[in-house]
C-alpha cells in the first residue's frame, strides 16, 4: 500500500509503510524548523533495509497504531523504532524475559547438598548445588608435661605405668583422678583373695599417731607426715620378687577425704620425678572409701585395738595442735627446697 492510502473503514485508521511509520514517529519529536537533513538521511537509509525485511516482521510494522475500543492491546506488540523513542512515562506491555541460570550438573558419585530459593515474579524454583566443602582442623602441640597429664587422666582403667589394667575393683569418690576402693574390697585383700596376683600390700594410715594407737586396720603402718612416707617408700623402693606379681599400695586417714588422697598424689608426684616416664616404683595406688570411720563400724575385726578414736578427740588437742605445727613447717621447708632446686637449674 502507498503511504497516506486510506484503508477500510472498519479498521478506523490509516496504515503507513515501514518508512512512512518510523518518519511519523519520528516527525512527532522534529519540528520542521529543527529539521536539518536529518530525516532525509534516515529515509534513504530505511529504503535501503525495506528490502531486507522479512514478511512477519513487515506484518508487524504495518500494523495499525490503534485499534477499536474493547480490543486487546497486550496482543499488539510494538516495533522496536517504536520502543526505540518510546518516553519513560509510557507504560510498557513487554515483560522483558527473565534469564535463567542453568544448572549445574550433579555428579551422582559425589554427595551434594541442595540449596532452593524462593520463586520471584513467578519464576519456576531454581537449585544450586554446591561441592562438600573439606573440614579442616587446627592442629595442637602438646609439651611433655602435657601428655602426661593426658595419659595420668585416661579413662582406660590402666596403672600408672599403663602397663595393664587395675586389680581391684574400683568405686567412685570424692576426687575423680583417684581410685577408691570400698571396704568390702579392703577386707577381700586383708583375707588372702588376691595374693595369688598380690605379692605386697602396704596399707598406709596418714591419720596422726595418737588416733592410730586408739585404733588402726590390722598391718597398717603410720605415715602422717610427707617426710615419713618419703622414707618408707621411696628411699628404698619394694621392688616384687615375682615380676608377674604386683606391689599395691592403699591410702587411708579418718575420713580419706584429706590426708589420704593428698598423700597418695605426693607418692605419684615424687615416684614420676625419680623415674624416667612412664615407670613408676609403685603404679597402682588406692584410697579406702569412707576411711576408718566407715571401715571400723563393718570390720571391728580386722582393727588393732577394737576402738575409734577420733581426730578432735578432747584429750589430745595438744598432740593435734603439734602435729598440725609439724605438717606446717614440712610443707614450708619443702616449699623452700623446691625453691632451691629450681634456682639451681638455671
Amino acid at each position: 500500500p502507498q503511504c497516506g492510502t486510506p484503508e477500510k473503514e472498519n479498521m478506523g485508521v490509516e496504515a503507513e509503510s515501514p518508512v512512512c511509520l518510523r518518519r511519523s514517529s519520528l516527525t512527532s519529536f522534529v519540528t520542521d524548523e529543527e529539521d536539518d537533513g536529518f530525516m532525509e538521511i534516515l529515509d534513504e537509509e530505511e529504503l535501503k533495509n525495506d528490502a531486507d525485511v522479512p514478511p512477519g516482521m513487515e506484518n508487524l510494522l504495518t500494523a495499525p497504531l490503534v485499534k477499536k475500543e474493547g480490543a486487546d492491546l497486550r496482543s499488539v506488540r510494538p516495533s522496536k523504532c517504536r520502543q526505540l523513542f518510546r518516553s519513560p512515562s509510557m507504560p510498557s506491555s513487554v515483560i522483558r524475559p527473565i534469564l535463567k541460570r542453568l544448572d549445574r550438573p550433579q555428579d551422582k558419585d559425589t554427595p551434594v547438598k541442595t540449596k532452593r530459593r524462593k520463586s520471584v515474579a513467578g519464576t519456576p524454583i531454581e537449585e544450586k548445588t554446591e561441592e562438600p566443602k573439606s573440614r579442616l582442623l587446627r592442629s595442637r602441640s602438646f609439651c611433655h608435661d602435657e601428655i602426661e597429664n593426658i595419659l595420668d587422666n585416661d579413662h582406660l582403667e590402666l596403672i600408672g605405668d599403663f602397663s595393664k589394667a587395675y586389680l581391684l575393683q574400683t568405686v567412685e569418690g570424692r576426687h575423680q583422678d583417684l581410685k577408691y576402693i570400698s571396704p568390702d574390697m579392703m577386707v577381700a585383700v586383708l583375707n588372702g583373695q588376691f595374693n595369688s596376683l598380690i605379692e605386697n600390700c602396704v596399707i598406709v594410715d596418714c591419720r596422726y599417731p595418737y588416733e592410730y594407737e586408739g585404733g588402726h586396720i590390722k598391718g597398717a603402718v603410720n605415715l602422717p607426715l610427707e617426710q615419713d612416707i618419703e622414707d618408707f617408700l621411696l628411699k628404698n623402693p619394694i621392688v616384687p620378687l615375682d615380676v608377674q606379681k604386683r606391689v599395691i599400695v592403699i591410702f587411708h586417714c579418718e575420713f580419706s577425704s584429706e590426708r589420704g588422697p593428698r598423700m597418695c598424689r605426693f607418692v605419684r608426684e615424687k615416684d614420676r620425678a625419680c623415674n624416667e616416664y612412664p615407670n613408676l616404683h609403685y603404679p597402682e595406688l588406692y584410697i579406702l572409701k569412707g576411711g576408718y570411720k566407715e571401715f571400723f563400724p563393718q570390720y571391728q575385726a580386722h582393727c588393732e585395738p577394737r576402738d575409734y578414736r577420733p581426730m578432735h578427740h578432747e584429750d589430745f588437742k595438744e598432740d593435734l595442735r603439734k602435729f598440725r605445727q609439724k605438717s606446717r613447717t614440712w610443707a614450708g621447708e619443702k616449699s623452700k627446697r623446691e625453691l632451691y632446686s629450681r634456682l639451681k637449674n638455671f
